[in-house]
């Protein structure tokens, strides 16, 4: 596969990504227990070459400029029970990794091809093509898991360490480059010539032995996190069978990743010898895979697409693709008729956060906002950690021009959820509302230290500091702030230069 990464551009409210209004372990062996023990089971030993080049600042710089450019981005599917779904299921992987202490950052992006992707830090893209392709969480799980390793095993850094790229800049360059090549190659080819794109892509294509290690931790990964082992060389078939009438169009992941046959017989000779453990599937994949599912053609498109599975008994799970015809009914502003799904999945005895989400923005597309803030506060009570209840609910409380309300909730909300910009972005809306210039100016700053912009959140914070309105503590807290990240961004630049 290949270490790439994408372009961005502003994430849209919770209304316009979601319809317009508001926005166990039953493996216990260990995984070479029953493998016959050869040297292929080894993983190398990482030692100070691949550090040579990338430090862990190095990498977490690079991270951070990774995740500035996804906090911007048009092409990322911004929705945060999506996002959190994912980063909760990266999070459970992330804890059977060979490195405990890594942090892992998961977004989404809405990209129809059947890819994943890995760059330094731990920051890791899954296209919605690769939820859509999965079977089962097993599956996703396994293709995380398979990332996961390469970024434990430093893959980019060993490479770059053989072939002595041993400059920050040009790293993150390459990394950043990439990026954008991934999303819109038109602009990619700003940021390089095609033949330099070429080269580099070349260069950092992962080996043929990079790819068979990061398949062997990815698996340990898998069972260790207590996921379908045999989901990995099922997915791995299932991505091979998708060349053959393919006329040359391979899905990218293919393209990044060759499934050799080599690779293939490794993880099912792997797995054969594993005993068989059934595994309960979380409802939570088959209902944010139908979730985006609603999002990937246009409105009418999608409605009958999932009316015709549901006719035809075209589907996994019953439940899920009337979750993901109430969507494409909300997005075709047909909220009526996604009401009657509601109810369906209702009478079914579908109970959990998501339903409660998908009844709280029916409510809120049909007009009835109090009764759409009611669920989203009753969602909240029950599920503290669904934080797409918070986002609702502040959104729904500016809309109605409740600038008081809206500033008690969200700060409360911030004690639970201190990293999410668009709360930060709505405090900044109430505090307008209010006419308070210096708190608007605060929060606005905080917002874009979340979406790792310092340099606009260090103007936000000169704004404030300018105001007139704060008294002696706010402004001494402004000021405070503004040093530190005045200081921030000066050793930043002093690491830039060394």
């Amino acid at each position: 596969m290949t270490l790439a990464l994408l372009m961005p551009s502003g994430f849209p409210m919770l209304a316009e990504s979601a319809v317009g209004q508001f926005s166990g372990k039953p493996y216990e062996p260990e995984l070479d227990l029953n493998l016959p023990a050869d040297s292929s089971n080894q993983l190398p030993e990482l030692g100070d070459a691949s550090q040579t080049v990338l430090s862990a600042r190095d990498e977490e710089k690079i991270a951070n400029q990774i995740l500035k450019q996804v906090a911007v981005s048009q092409d990322v599917f911004d929705d945060a029970e999506v996002t959190d779904y994912l980063q909760a299921l990266g999070k459970r992987l992330g804890a059977s990794s060979p490195d405990k202490q890594q942090k892992f950052y998961f977004f989404v992006l809405q990209d129809k091809s059947i890819n994943a992707f890995a760059m330094p830090g731990g920051v890791i893209g899954v296209h919605t093509g690769l939820f859509t392709s999965s079977n089962s969480e097993s599956e996703l799980a396994s293709v995380l898991g398979h990332e996961i390793g390469h970024v434990t095993q430093h893959h980019l850094a060993r490479m770059l360490a053989s072939q002595k790229y041993d400059m920050f800049k040009n790293i993150a360059a390459t990394a950043l480059a990439l990026l954008v090549m991934r999303s819109n190659p038109q602009a990619g080819m700003g940021a390089m010539t095609a033949a330099s794109a070429a080269g580099i892509q070349r260069q950092i294509d992962y080996t043929r032995e990079h790819e068979r290690e990061a398949d062997r931790v990815g698996l340990t990964i898998l069972q260790d996190a207590g996921f379908d082992v045999r989901a990995m060389p099922a997915f791995f078939n299932t991505l091979q069978r998708a060349t053959r009438f393919s006329d040359g169009n391979m899905p990218s992941y293919l393209r990044t990743h060759p499934m050799t046959s080599e690779r293939i017989a490794d993880m099912g000779n792997r797995v054969q010898n594993l005993p068989y453990k059934q595994v309960n599937e979380n409802p939570a994949f088959s209902l944010m895979r139908a979730k985006i599912r609603a999002f990937q053609g246009s409105p009418t498109q999608m409605v009958e697409e999932f009316k015709n599975n549901l006719e035809e008994g075209r589907f996994q799970n019953e439940q899920s693709e009337h979750f993901g015809l109430a969507y494409a009914y909300l997005r075709a502003n047909q909220a009526k008729n996604a009401q009657q799904e509601v109810q369906w999945l209702e009478q079914h005895g579908m109970v959990n956060p998501y339903i409660i989400t998908l009844k709280a923005v029916t409510l809120a597309k049909l007009g009835q906002v109090p009764e759409a803030q009611a669920q989203f506060l009753q969602g909240l009570q029950r599920y503290p950690q669904h934080r797409i209840f918070a986002q609702g609910q502040a959104e729904s409380l500016i809309n109605s021009n409740q600038w008081a309300p809206a500033v008690s909730f969200i700060q409360k909300q911030l004690q639970t959820f201190p990293d999410d910009p668009k709360l930060y972005e709505w405090l900044a809306a109430a505090y307008q509302g209010q006419g308070k210039q210096m708190l608007r100016h605060q929060a606005l700053g905080e917002a874009y230290v979340r979406k790792y912009d310092f340099p606009r959140a260090v103007d936000q914070f000169e704004i404030a500091s300018k105001a007139k309105d704060g008294d002696f503590y706010l402004q001494s807290k402004v000021e405070a702030r503004l040093k530190a990240l005045r200081l921030q961004q000066a050793l930043e630049k002093d690491d830039d230069k060394g």
